[in-house]
């Protein structure tokens, strides 16, 4: 990674800090979630309670990014992020007290709770991360945008790194050691970034009020809205549908076949993520920002969206037509969602730039935190919608479900104007 000459003073090196800190929260991010989701379906949840485990999660989220910019606003950018990675800590090693002895009811509840901590966790280090650009960022030449789409680019990346570390670990090694692993790597990273921050994010201000985080800006809530949809239509798919669909497709209940599958899913999951990881990283070059004006950048966030209906459209009336699984339909499905990847991440890309470019830099974390909250409330609910339209419709249910939020998503993008000139 290399300083951008117009960089900010110490706004690079603040940077790559930030960056490493949420890179390693991500990784542990994404290797949990496979770790829970394979666990639990061996001990033979249903869909249905298999997404009640990430709920709270997702509830969390919402909670958390309506306070997470007020805290932020008022003590600091680094004190979310610190508090971020070390609720993560916390949340690992009480995951690793879950007694195989207990009835399911109380193994959900107890999962719920920790995960509904790990989803603060997760939401105020993102929070912090995603605000911190657009304090760091270079003003002049695309420089914010070509900066939020390497720093979230690049943390998806790594999540799927976690997607693929999670499924290796729970093969090779079982569920508590690899929980406790990851605590004890994730500890050690915050200790490191705690002592080698460098200067450049705000402190915070004392006279911060609550009240200010419901926005007032009319594109951010639209584009909130946009938001809502968009997640809610990859995760109707992706928490739920596609690992359970693959996974029976996949094993033939053997203690061999089920690992198999389970490096199978995890490197589907993982590359699908890396995927939309580095076109999201690449989104300013390959939609030429750094040249063209704000309201064309826009107009760009309503044609992808569009684009984008196809795929999930296309894939679900393809499966419902096949009918019973065959390995040629798992081949254009996969096919199918990698390119629902790409497409993704341009949509995704877009609007963490616009949601930095409608805010100003005294309302970034309350802006940015609303936002996110949208972004939370979207997967919340496609988590809720991926549990049920699976065992309703099966993935083909999941797939037509994405199709309908995502022309929802279009609808709320129409209603953008073009951001202030900066």
């Amino acid at each position: 990674m290399t300083a951008p000459t117009s960089a900010r003073p110490g706004g690079f090196a603040a940077y790559v800090a930030v960056t490493a800190a949420y890179w390693a929260f991500m990784l542990t991010d994404g290797a949990l979630r496979m770790l829970v989701l394979l666990h639990f379906h061996t001990l033979g949840f249903s869909p249905v309670q298999l997404a009640y485990l990430f709920v709270l999660y997702e509830i969390a989220g919402v909670v958390t990014n309506l306070s997470a910019g007020w805290i932020a606003a008022r003590f600091g950018l680094t004190s979310t992020l610190y508090a971020g990675l070390g609720l993560q800590v916390v949340a690992l090693l009480a995951l690793a007290q879950l007694d195989p002895g207990w009835a399911v009811g109380a193994s959900v509840a107890f999962v719920m709770v920790v995960q509904g901590a790990s989803g603060v966790a997760k939401d105020l280090a993102k929070m912090s991360s995603k605000s911190a650009v657009k304090l760091l960022a270079p003003t002049e030449g695309g420089g914010l945008f070509r900066w939020v789409a390497l720093l979230t680019g690049s943390k998806n990346a790594v999540k799927g790194c976690g997607f693929l570390i999670g499924a290796a670990a729970l093969a090779l090694f079982g569920f508590v050691p690899s929980v406790l692993g990851m605590a004890a790597v994730l500890a050690v990273i915050l200790a490191g970034v705690v002592a080698r921050m460098p200067a450049g994010l705000p402190m915070g201000r004392k006279d911060a009020k609550f009240r200010e985080v419901i926005s007032k800006n009319r594109d951010i809530n639209w584009l909130s809205a946009a938001r809502v949809f968009l997640f809610g239509a990859r995760d109707v798919w992706f928490v739920v549908g596609i690992p359970i669909y693959f996974y029976a497709v996949l094993s033939d209940g053997s203690e061999a076949g089920n690992r198999a599958a389970f490096f199978m899913i995890g490197s589907f999951m993982a590359v699908w993520t890396i995927l939309y990881g580095a076109v999201q990283a690449a989104a300013p070059r390959l939609l030429r920002a750094a040249t063209r004006p704000e309201a064309e950048i826009v107009a760009l966030a309503r044609h992808w969206v569009a684009g984008l209906l196809v795929v999930p459209a296309g894939l679900a009336t393809l499966v419902w037509l096949a009918g019973d699984p065959t390995p040629w339909l798992t081949v254009v499905l996969v096919a199918g969602l990698l390119v629902f990847g790409a497409l993704f991440a341009i949509n995704s890309a877009l609007h963490s730039y616009l949601v930095l470019a409608f805010t100003s830099a005294e309302r970034v974390t309350m802006d940015v935190g609303f936002y996110y909250m949208a972004n939370a409330a979207g997967r919340l609910l496609g988590t809720v919608m991926s549990g049920l339209a699976y065992q309703l419709g099966g993935v083909a249910l999941c797939l037509a479900v994405a199709a309908g939020f995502i022309a929802l998503s279009w609808a709320a993008t129409a209603k953008l104007s073009a951001p202030p000139a900066t």
